[in-house]
């Protein structure tokens, strides 16, 4: 079983990036008199190929050209158009190549009277239609939708998670210690997205890599001699989950905030990234389940693939992520 299910976990993350990437940020400021300055934010790190690019509506001409600059972990384009005398509520706004943007695209409008309007592209295509005040249980709704595409496109923390799942086992052991990583990223996410806590992002990243790693060398250790983190496996989960929070935060800074609804926006993120957790959780147990008879037919020495295969690619990670941090 154990075997199946880390191919598939590694056949899946290895064409990803090692680590998911922010939104997208597509926000409108309005200046009055049907001008606004657009600015259009993408992760610096995208997928090649990728040329997503903002629909704003008709009506909206251009008045200077486009300029792009590095801003923080993502590359922005600015430019100032012309909208008319109408207002912006009621309209349309969408992305070219919505599939170029795997964890998806925030929209911000901000009117001239101060006023903000904040959600996500939803549907098919994906669009947002401008509301004319704000709807605090819309924030709720998009960035619970953004919390579960951010962990379900992040290889490294599903690959964490399934890590945990082998170590436990599907057993009350196995529910305290997703609560418990569950527990520790809650913390570390609202206190990074509430300023509480400042570091940089890269150093985090390669510390995730580390944990991974960390976790695939407790499952190589002999099961019959256990360790204090197997016997307490919620313990380091609890401790590695801090960890993993930061990365959350790093996702959700770089989005921004609604600022009038910042406890909502962080409220429906979370609970975004345990509805996805807990359906992840699911779907190993479900899987291992069914291919319980083809496990028992595997050799013994199949149990150690799948934690050799996640030590490597954790390590592959790390290394990656390290050498980044001297470019």
């Amino acid at each position: 079983m154990r075997l199946v299910l880390a191919l598939a976990v590694v056949l899946v993350a290895g064409p990803l990036a090692a680590h998911p990437l922010a939104p997208a940020l597509l926000e409108i400021r309005e200046l009055g008199s049907g001008i606004a300055d657009v600015t259009w934010k993408v992760p610096r790190d995208r997928p090649p190929g990728a040329t997503a690019i903002p629909r704003l509506p008709e009506r909206c001409r251009a008045l200077t050209p486009e300029v792009s600059g590095v801003d923080g972990a993502g590359i922005a384009t600015r430019w100032r158009v012309d909208c008319g005398a109408a207002p912006l509520a009621g309209e349309r706004l969408g992305v070219a190549h919505p599939e170029m943007l795997p964890s998806g695209a925030v929209v911000r409008v901000v009117f001239s009277d101060g006023r903000v309007a904040e959600g996500v592209l939803a549907g098919d295509p994906p669009v947002f239609q401008v509301p004319a005040a704000p709807r605090p249980w819309r924030v709720l709704l998009d960035y619970a939708r953004l919390g579960v595409g951010h962990i379900l496109s992040g290889p490294d923390h599903l690959l964490f998670v399934f890590g945990l799942v082998l170590l436990a086992g599907a057993s009350r052991r196995l529910l305290a210690t997703v609560t418990a990583f569950t527990l520790g990223h809650s913390v570390t996410l609202a206190a990074a997205v509430l300023g509480l806590v400042r570091l940089p992002v890269a150093p985090i990243e390669v510390a995730i890599a580390a944990s991974v790693f960390v976790l695939a060398v407790e499952l190589a250790r002999d099961p019959g001699r256990p360790s204090a983190i197997r016997r307490r496996p919620w313990v380091m989960a609890f401790v590695f989950g801090l960890l993993h929070g930061l990365g959350f935060a790093s996702a959700l800074t770089e989005a921004g905030l609604p600022a009038g609804e910042i406890p909502l926006a962080l409220l429906g993120f979370n609970v975004g990234i345990e509805v996805g957790q807990i359906a992840f959780v699911g779907c190993v147990l479900a899987i291992g389940r069914s291919l319980r008879p083809l496990a028992r037919r595997m050799p013994l020495w199949g149990r150690w693939v799948p934690v050799y295969a996640m030590g490597s690619l954790a390590a592959l990670w790390w290394i990656e992520r390290t050498a980044t941090l001297f470019r």
